[in-house]
């Protein structure tokens, strides 16, 4: 299997370049359908439940397809891992999150039965919740749906 459309990285682009950046890749994002966003809190329940709304709002997945939204959340889970290094935990480790994400929907496959994959990137700071005590972060996560 070849893979063509490589949604990871371009979940991990769309998630950390500004809007001049961008320019340079638009042709790769031609390619599949994403949306992109912001989230910031000191409970995971928000930052997914942010994600999860742009992905419905964009017509990323179907809002009424269970297992759309079920990859969907699995591709979160695995980014926040890396996120918070394993760890998927925030406010109840005092640490705080400001992040922007990525939601890419694509093909990465030739042969058409491999189907749709879903790809969640996040890039920001985690830290203390004290303004200038964070450090950068980043999370992916793929799974088929």
């Amino acid at each position: 299997m070849i893979q063509t459309v490589k949604i990871g990285k371009l979940a991990m682009l769309l998630a950390s370049l500004d809007e001049n950046e961008m320019e340079l890749f638009a042709p790769a994002f031609e390619q599949v359908d994403y949306c992109q966003g912001k989230a910031g809190s000191m409970e995971v329940q928000k930052v997914i439940a942010a994600v999860e709304t742009a992905a419905k709002r964009n017509g990323i997945i179907a809002e009424n397809v269970y297992r759309e939204t079920h990859a969907l959340y699995h591709a979160i889970l695995e980014s926040l891992q890396g996120v918070t290094r394993g760890q998927i935990g925030v406010g109840n480790m005092m640490r705080t999150v400001g992040l922007r994400f990525a939601v890419v929907r694509g093909k990465p496959y030739d042969r058409k039965e491999e189907g749709e994959w879903i790809a969640v990137a996040f890039y920001g700071t985690i830290g203390a919740p004290v303004k200038g005590l964070e450090h950068e972060t980043f999370g992916l996560g793929i799974n088929h749906i």
